[in-house]
């Protein structure tokens, strides 16, 4: 359904560094966008040089040039294959400058399986990172 997200930044290197961390846990490293970089830009996913396949969550300034600010009931969600991966993504954001805005946890007023954390970006953007598929911490595979 998506191509790419884009949010926008006050402080591109700020958030870099944040994104870096937050987004390692999870397997996602910044994007390469060629030889001479996208100025203003940064990613994380899997963007293609020929374009073809840009599954991506990307930041800039915003273009009009007015400060980025996050949306009220805007949330971006990214997946995470284990409970320690939303906790490590979780711990990684609040080291970088995130704010906490749930912990993680099972939220079984979603479902059974929803295991969660949720934080802002230093620009106010909520993220959640949520593990589907297990129901217990040693669980090895998802059930069906």
């Amino acid at each position: 359904m998506f191509s790419y997200l884009t949010l926008g930044s006050n402080d591109l290197q700020r958030s870099m560094t944040f994104y870096d961390a937050a987004l390692a846990p999870l397997g996602h490293v910044r994007c390469v966008t060629g030889e001479d970089g996208w100025q203003g830009w940064a990613g994380w996913g899997t963007y293609r040089d020929d374009g073809q396949e840009q599954l991506a969550l990307w930041l800039c300034q915003p273009f009009n040039g007015a400060p980025a600010s996050a949306g009220n009931g805007s949330m971006i969600a990214l997946q995470a294959d284990s409970w320690q991966a939303v906790r490590a993504f979780h711990q990684a954001a609040l080291a970088h400058g995130g704010q906490c805005e749930g912990a993680p946890g099972l939220r079984p007023h979603y479902s059974d399986d929803f295991y969660a954390a949720y934080v802002r970006d230093p620009d106010g953007h909520k993220l959640a990172v949520v593990c589907r598929g297990f129901t217990g911490e040693h669980q090895q595979t998802p059930f069906p």
